[in-house]
């Protein structure tokens, strides 16, 4: 049967595929409509399974806040261009599949991408659509979400970074946003000493104790001299023992003291395509 411009574009507006595909699509389904989307969403899996190999190093990282700032959400959407990351109709993509993360609450990114994009189409079905009109690969290769009494988010300027953190009670808006750049700017592994992984700390030390070899320390002082060094990595790699970047005379441990002796971060998660 004859495909009409109206069928054309109707396709077009459901899927967002191009002009041409859509044509050929409707041509090679001769006329059913849903068959036409199904041939897209299959071109786009073809994509896929010819570009497992590819990396999609790029893309949006986005930080989403409950309006009673209780739950957040920190969704990456990649691509393999910065010249798709940065249109505007991937942008609005990536940003619907962080709001659906915000409102729905998955547990995972399977999940996650288990969810409805719309009326008549998964997350993980629109990713596919997507990548048979931009000839890219494209995923969510990353989600987590906080709650808290409080929780703020930071999106950097360029969407290529971004965090949320969660706080013990409520906070003033300017001190959740001072430790979220925090976060953002010193990339702390953990909140404090002893909420690094063990497995971190296990290198830091191996690490100290080759450099006091290498400094000629005695054999048997190398261990507790190694032990003495870890206090500068938890300064320079744990979040409340961080010199302030605003004010280097204050961790944030003694920043947060000074707003209200009983306010304390319960969590935060960052994210980096930087």
């Amino acid at each position: 049967m004859a495909v009409t411009a109206a069928d054309v574009n109707k396709l077009r507006q459901k899927t967002g595929a191009g002009m041409m595909d859509c044509k050929k699509a409707l041509e090679e389904a001769n006329g059913d409509f849903e068959l036409a989307i199904e041939l897209l969403r299959k071109k786009g899996a073809k994509i896929a399974a010819n570009r497992q190999d590819r990396d999609a190093k790029e893309g949006l990282v986005l930080a989403k806040v409950s309006e009673d700032a209780k739950r957040a959400v920190l969704v990456v959407v990649n691509c393999e261009t910065d010249f798709v990351a940065k249109n505007e109709e991937f942008q609005q993509f990536a940003n619907t599949i962080a709001q659906i993360a915000l409102d729905n609450a998955p547990t995972s990114i399977d999940t996650l991408k288990s969810q409805p994009f719309n009326s008549d189409i998964t997350i993980s079905d629109k990713l596919l659509e997507q990548m048979g009109k931009i000839g890219e690969k494209i995923d969510v290769s990353y989600f987590e979400s906080v709650s808290a009494a409080t929780v703020v988010g930071y999106n950097h300027p360029g969407n290529r970074l971004a965090c949320i953190v969660g706080f013990s009670k409520t906070v003033a808006a300017d001190v959740a946003k001072d430790v979220a750049m925090q976060v953002a700017s010193m990339n702390p592994v953990s909140i404090d000493k002893d909420d690094v992984d063990p497995k971190i700390l296990e290198r830091e030390l191996e690490i100290a104790r080759e450099t006091t070899r290498q400094e000629g320390k005695p054999e048997n002082m190398i261990e507790k001299i190694a032990l003495g060094k870890l206090n500068k990595f938890y300064a320079e790699c744990t979040l409340l023992n961080q010199e302030f970047i605003k004010d280097g005379k204050l961790n944030i441990r003694q920043y947060l003291e000074q707003v209200d002796k009983e306010l304390k971060v319960t969590a935060f998660k960052r994210f980096s395509l930087m």
